[in-house]
């Protein structure tokens, strides 16, 4: 049977990062993408931050996360806000149509 080292969650973890970095390069007009975009790529440092922490047999990683977790969900909270209020005052949340929004 086959155990898993700290290459393979680092591997996942790039791969999750590189996803994330995809998605928010490559689509830049649908703001919901964006957001889960940011919310991948916060996920793929906190599972590496969570191997690390295994790996080296110190729970501080692991502690670490929670506050990356708390702070992922505040903005994720004040993200979908923000958007709410957009699809309220312009009907769409593309992102090309933010700039009706300078004063």
């Amino acid at each position: 049977m086959m155990t898993l080292s700290l290459s393979h969650y680092l591997i996942i973890g790039a791969i999750l990062f590189a996803i994330g970095v995809f998605g928010f390069f490559l689509n830049r007009r649908n703001l919901i993408v964006l957001l889960m975009s940011i919310e991948l790529i916060l996920l793929s440092a906190n599972m590496n931050f969570v191997a690390f922490s295994i790996w080296s047999g110190n729970p501080a990683g692991q502690v670490f996360v929670f506050f990356v977790l708390t702070v992922a969900a505040s903005e994720a909270a004040i993200g979908l806000a923000i958007l709410v209020l957009l699809f309220r005052n312009l009907s769409t949340i593309a992102v090309d149509k933010l700039d009706h929004l300078k004063g």
